[in-house]
Formats: structure tokens, sequence, C-alpha cells
């Protein structure tokens, strides 16, 4: 059941990603700079077709490698998985809740990635010291969802170990 909450997430934080990385695409000028020298000059660029293709293509790898896995959970893809997390096992439902909220994560950093390469190459708008917070942020998340994703085996190793 909390699996559900999971995968709404997960669509959020795609819509999410499609519409802040289309408005990031519309307003970045023709070179993308993706590195600043100390005055402020772009030393990395790229084309904004290049920065637009490469963000796309990142987006959808890492989407599709990690939902295949919560894809043969859910669907009982081989009988490792079958036997492991069977249908109606708490654990299963835990699982399948931290992959997809996970990816959400992940098209969140993606999307605070792509604002501040818009603040870099759109300095008027967004300074980019305003987002000290979110790569603080970014980290933290990641720590949290790894260490839920450790505690989840750890109990699931110990429901095993009592069931033997």
């Amino acid at each position: 059941m909390y699996y559900r909450f999971g995968k709404v997430f997960h669509f959020i934080s795609v819509l999410f990603f499609v519409f802040a990385f289309l408005y990031i695409y519309a307003s970045l000028p023709d070179l993308v700079a993706y590195q600043l020298n100390e005055y402020g000059v772009g030393i990395k660029i790229v084309t904004k077709s290049t920065f637009f293709y490469s963000g796309i293509l990142l987006f959808l790898i890492l989407n599709v490698v990690l939902v295949v896995p919560a894809k043969l959970i859910e669907n009982q893809g081989t009988t490792n998985i079958k036997r492991l997390f069977p249908i109606g096992d708490v654990f299963r439902d835990y699982m399948l809740t931290w992959i997809y909220s996970f990816i959400g994560i992940i098209n969140i950093s993606l999307c605070i990635l792509g604002l501040f390469v818009h603040s870099i190459n759109n300095q008027n708008e967004i300074a980019t010291g305003e987002f000290t917070f979110f790569f603080y942020l970014v980290p933290i998340f990641f720590v949290v969802w790894i260490g839920g994703l450790f505690w989840i085996i750890f109990q699931k190793f110990k429901s095993l170990q009592v069931q033997a």
C-alpha cells in the first residue's frame, strides 16, 4: 500500500523535472556555460542542444535503470524475487516505496542541478549563491535514503532468520 505513495512521488517528480527542464532550456542562451572562472566567465561551455539532449538522456537512463528493479519486484519477475519479496510481504512494500521515492529524489536532484546551470547563465534572475541550501540538502537526502535502504535490508534479514 505504501508503495503507491512512492509511485505518486515519482510521478510528480517526473512532471516537475519535465516542466523545470523545459523552462531552463527555453531560458538558456545558445552557448551554455556550466563552469565559471574567478571572473565570472564561462570556461566550460556546451551548445544549448547538447545540454538539452544530454540532460534528457541522463534523466531517461537513471529512471529506466532504477524502475526496472522496482517493476521486477512488483510483477514478481523471477523465482528468487518471488521468494524474497512475496506478494503481501511488508518488506516488499517497503522496498518498492524506497525505490520509487529514491527515483523521485534523483529527479529532484537533477532539477536542482539544472536550475544551477540556469543560474550560472542567467545571473540577473537567480544568484548562484542562493543554491547553497540545496547543495547541502541533496547529500542529506541521499544519506537518509541509503540509510533507509540498509534499515529495510537489515529488517528483512532479521525476519528471514526468525523464519528459519
